[in-house]
């Protein structure tokens, strides 16, 4: 076993080393006609993808080609424009005409064509927040805060369709935030980790950001480099858009649908008032966000609307950044969503290094939801002092301190439709589920 352990690090070493490949390749988003693969050089190259169905392989597509640049790191946003619905595919990358050979499946699938035709396909959104990897140079003195990275191991043996990155998904350090350079050296240092390649290649990830990912710790809309890791979380993701206005310069919000789900990724730094700030009006999202998410939710027709956020949206203590913390933006986002009767609403959280369920019973409608799941690699809180908090919404059972991920599986037929959350721990163990039915949704 040593041997063939040994083998593999040693052949990974060597492609990423000989063939100018510095980490991914990565799948982004996939649609029924089109798809991102992401890659990122070490200098600049000449690249682009081959891919093929994998039940018709004699009939090839290669994508056009593309050039790496410093400029944005010699990161790759490559477009796969010659699909079919439902179909799954296996993908090659090439370097200045060199093709990477990589001892982990590359694939990914086209979104299914179903409506009208057959029921919701079933699948799993895998999902996690606070991933540190440690880089001793530059990290605080003492034990190393990152850790257990084998975890991504363990999320890409579930065989997830699409990764949830829920934010503090890179950890800025002192030495980062102040420049570009800095910026830029975070993210390519932690998307290389080996133990994440395989996940990436063959999952959607999707990502949001939030303090650490943004800048110094609880970062707002006052940080002067926001522009700068704006672009750096353009660059290292591949979402399908960010934000609203016509160049898309303000913000990373953005949201996407699979299956009978759709996933409403928030921005709850960009515009976030400052925490000690005494004037004003106290926001996370902002007006121009807020009203993008409202009309979105609005308009969508998905059983199940899943709004994933940096900070924890239903715990009933204001502390940290939790969204108490900005009662009148909450109780304005709530009563919108209990207003215009919007069902299936679920929400994503992360940031406080410890998983829970918080669950809000209202009077006049079904109860929501908000599943907090951290930490994947960072340190973790303890269990003893983060019980005494006092979160009157809080699951029974629920809550766990120690490096973990979720899933939500989606199954069932038609109004026996179902999600089903559920934790594991580093190695894949199953700690913790529920299962939420449409029908309580409504």
């Amino acid at each position: 076993m040593m041997r063939i352990l040994l083998a593999f690090l040693l052949f990974s070493i060597s492609v990423f080393s000989q063939n100018n490949l510095q980490s991914g390749p990565m799948v982004g988003y996939c649609e029924m006609k089109e798809a991102m693969i992401w890659f990122q050089t070490e200098k600049p190259a000449s690249v682009y993808v081959e891919y093929y169905s994998v039940d018709n392989s004699s009939s090839i597509f290669q994508s056009e080609k593309y050039q790496s640049t410093k400029e944005n790191a010699f990161t790759c946003h490559v477009v796969l424009d010659k699909l079919q619905p439902g179909k799954k595919y296996n993908y090659a990358i090439f370097i200045d005409k060199k093709k990477i050979v990589l001892p982990y499946e590359t694939s990914f699938s086209s979104k299914k064509l179903w409506q009208w035709r057959e029921n919701a396909p079933d699948f799993t959104i895998a999902l996690g927040s606070c991933s540190y990897v440690s880089e001793e140079a530059l990290d605080r003195p003492g034990k190393p805060y990152g850790s257990n990275y084998s975890i991504f191991e363990s999320i890409a043996q579930k065989n997830p369709d699409i990764m949830l990155w829920g934010g503090d998904n890179i950890y800025l350090r002192e030495a980062d935030w102040d420049s570009q350079t800095g910026i830029y050296h975070r993210y390519s240092h932690s998307r290389k980790l080996k133990e994440m390649q395989p996940l990436l290649a063959k999952t959607q990830n999707f990502a949001i950001w939030d303090d650490h990912d943004f800048g110094p710790n609880d970062s707002d809309r006052g940080y002067y480099n926001k522009y700068v890791t704006q672009q750096a979380f353009k660059d290292f993701w591949a979402n399908k858009f960010y934000g609203t206005n016509s160049n898309q310069k303000e913000g990373v919000f953005s949201c996407f649908n699979w299956g009978d789900a759709e996933v409403f990724l928030l921005d709850n730094r960009f515009f976030k008032s400052p925490n000690d700030r005494i004037t004003g009006e106290k926001v996370l999202l902002g007006t121009e966000q807020m009203q993008w998410l409202i009309d979105a939710l609005v308009a969508s027709k998905a059983s199940f609307k899943i709004i994933v956020v940096g900070g924890q949206v239903l715990n009933t203590e204001a502390v940290f950044e939790n969204y108490e913390n900005y009662k009148t933006e909450k109780e304005q986002l709530l009563n919108e969503i209990t207003v215009n009767k919007i069902k299936g609403v679920t929400f994503i959280s992360g940031d406080r290094h410890f998983t829970e369920l918080s669950m809000l019973k209202r009077s006049n409608s079904y109860s929501l939801y908000d599943w907090t799941v951290s930490p994947l690699t960072s340190g973790h809180g303890n269990i003893e002092k983060v019980a005494k908090e006092e979160n009157k919404n809080r699951v029974e059972g629920s809550l766990f301190a120690q490096h973990v991920f979720g899933t939500l599986s989606f199954s069932g037929e038609k109004e026996m439709r179902q999600m089903k959350l559920t934790l594991f721990d580093k190695d894949g163990k199953e700690l913790w589920n529920k299962v939420i039915l449409k029908k309580e949704l409504e």
